[in-house]
């Protein structure tokens, strides 16, 4: 009997070893990896205002899947990577799978029109689609976006940051996110995204803006009113009491 349990517990903690050391694949022991081809990419395929050639990225295609190979391979070790550095990480993977799902599937109108073209079952949208792995364990969109992004930043400009491919989101940048210019290169594009006029509509009494602000309110409103945010990036200032309504999304593909 002692010689069984002895085998037992052997088995056992071998078992659990396997799993925790399977839990954390990739996720301890990186180091952060170079974005200068995702950079280049962007430079070459996505213009000043964010429109997207796509065809140019197919064209290029085996330059992007070598930059996706590269940080599938390198998920961020959260006890050695500096914020900005986890937080650009994730900012240019999820803008890049994003290229990738509509590069994949090329021609198509609409992102939103994926979900029903892969004839995935039991996924909510094409964002919970699992196409990708990161550190050897598959994941989504809506993973980085929500369980990563949103939930371990609490940066509200990173709604400004990630692009899902349509004319209303906030434009695609045409650099990769870097960690030593990541604070600059949010407040760019979050003055850019509310100064647009053709996505927020900004005068001193009523404001017309993007659905975003609706959609993700809480993340906008931790520090005072939504006034009070937009107020920080607007060129124009609104009263405290202006008007504010939403602006019809635009899902039609960014190109």
């Amino acid at each position: 009997m002692k010689i069984l349990a002895s085998r037992f517990l052997l088995l056992f903690l071998t078992i659990v070893s396997f799993s925790c050391g399977k839990s954390t694949l990739g996720m301890a022991g990186t180091q952060p990896p170079s974005h200068q081809i995702w950079n280049e990419l962007l430079q070459s395929h996505v213009k000043p205002d964010g429109m997207v050639d796509y065809k140019g990225f197919i064209r290029e295609k085996a330059k992007l899947e070598k930059y996706l190979a590269m940080i599938s391979s390198q998920a961020p070790d959260r006890k050695t990577w500096s914020k900005n550095e986890q937080m650009a990480y994730w900012i240019n993977a999820y803008n890049a799978f994003t290229v990738k799902l509509i590069v994949d599937n090329y021609p198509v109108e609409s992102i939103r029109d994926l979900g029903p073209k892969l004839k995935i079952p039991l996924i909510k949208d094409v964002w919970h689609y699992k196409f990708f792995k990161i550190g050897g364990v598959e994941s989504s969109l809506d993973e980085i976006e929500h369980s990563i992004l949103r939930k371990e930043f609490e940066e509200p400009r990173i709604h400004f940051a990630i692009n899902c491919a349509s004319i209303s989101c906030p434009p695609l940048l045409n650099e990769a996110f870097v960690a030593d210019k990541l604070e600059s290169q949010l407040q760019k594009v979050a003055v850019a995204f509310v100064n647009d006029p053709t996505r927020n509509k900004i005068s001193t009494n009523q404001a017309e803006v993007s659905s975003i602000f609706s959609w993700f309110s809480g993340d906008f409103t931790k520090n005072g009113s939504l006034i009070d945010f937009l107020n920080k990036y607007s060129k124009v200032k609104l009263n405290s009491k202006a008007k504010i309504s939403y602006m019809d999304y635009n899902w039609n593909l960014n190109e």
